[in-house]
């Protein structure tokens, strides 16, 4: 099952049929919003707005462990995040699309893991987005005439204030290529709950480095988003096909990143935790998995 985070609309797709909202239920908590569940050629699709409809919640407000467990719960195996970002490069200008492969996470305060006390685990997050996704993205948009860069490290900021312009200059010097306030922790949630994940990014704006250019206000944001957005709809109807036939096992691991990432001995394990954690753990929960 194909699951797509973004914003309200998205699930408008053509050619989407039986398409119905799903209350989800999370040990972790409460989720964004219910999710909007349908089929586009063959391929089941969950859709939840990461905002909650009508754009509810802030970036720091998101209970991100509840969405990626919900996620999880319904059978969600390969998630798209289209999220809006800033630029740090000329050649990304407003309109392109960035098939994300790494991030850098400057977010505070966020729950960032499943784990803890009684139960750890390790995960890898050298490679965190999943290349078989990013190259059915990348096809997909060449193939649709979208400006696309495949391959960009996007930069995780706390917000919900866009930057200085120290800070963007600070960011940019770190070679990044893009700025968003949502994909952290989405992104190691995604990982530790063995979920094939991909950011794209959909460019809105320069930030605030670019002397030809306004700082970012969010009447621009939004009326880029808004000329973007069926361009946004027409990628992801051309995706979802491409993902239903889902491999055995992802190639890049992604779908058993847990295999030699929990440290901690079975026979050890909080059981509270272990029950939130049910979906997760499902194919570690005897001597065996482990």
């Amino acid at each position: 099952m194909l699951g797509i985070i973004g914003g309200s609309g998205l699930y408008d797709l053509p050619g989407l049929k039986e398409g119905r909202w799903q209350a989800v239920t999370s040990a972790f908590g409460i989720l964004s919003d219910q999710v909007f569940r349908g089929n586009l050629d063959g391929a089941e699709i969950a859709f939840l707005p990461r905002h909650g409809r009508g754009h509810v919640l802030s970036p720091g407000g998101i209970n991100y462990r509840a969405n990626i467990d919900g996620l999880k719960r319904l059978g969600v195996t390969d998630i798209l995040s289209l999220s809006a970002c800033g630029s740090f490069r000329e050649d990304l200008s407003p309109g392109t699309f960035v098939v994300v492969d790494q991030f850098i996470d400057c977010t505070v305060g966020r729950e960032s893991s499943f784990f803890g006390n009684g139960l750890v685990a390790h995960v890898s997050m050298a490679d965190p987005a999943c290349a078989r996704l990013g190259e059915s993205v990348f096809q997909a948009a060449n193939e649709l005439g979208l400006k696309a860069q495949k391959g960009g490290t996007y930069i995780a900021m706390q917000g919900p204030q866009f930057s200085s312009r120290a800070e963007s200059e600070l960011y940019r010097s770190r070679r990044a290529d893009v700025i968003g306030m949502t994909n952290m922790p989405e992104a190691k949630l995604a990982r530790e709950a063995e979920i094939c994940y991909q950011t794209i990014a959909m460019v809105t704006d320069y930030d605030c480095w670019h002397d030809g250019h306004d700082a970012v206000a969010v009447a621009d944001v939004i009326r880029v988003l808004g000329g973007n957005a069926d361009n946004a709809r027409a990628l992801v109807a051309k995706v979802a096909p491409r993902l239903k036939a889902h491999p055995p096992a992802c190639p890049e691991g992604c779908d058993h990143a847990l295999g030699h990432a929990i440290i901690t001995d079975r026979s050890h394990w909080d059981e509270k935790l272990a029950v939130n954690l049910e979906a997760i753990l499902a194919r570690y929960q005897s001597d065996q998995g482990q």
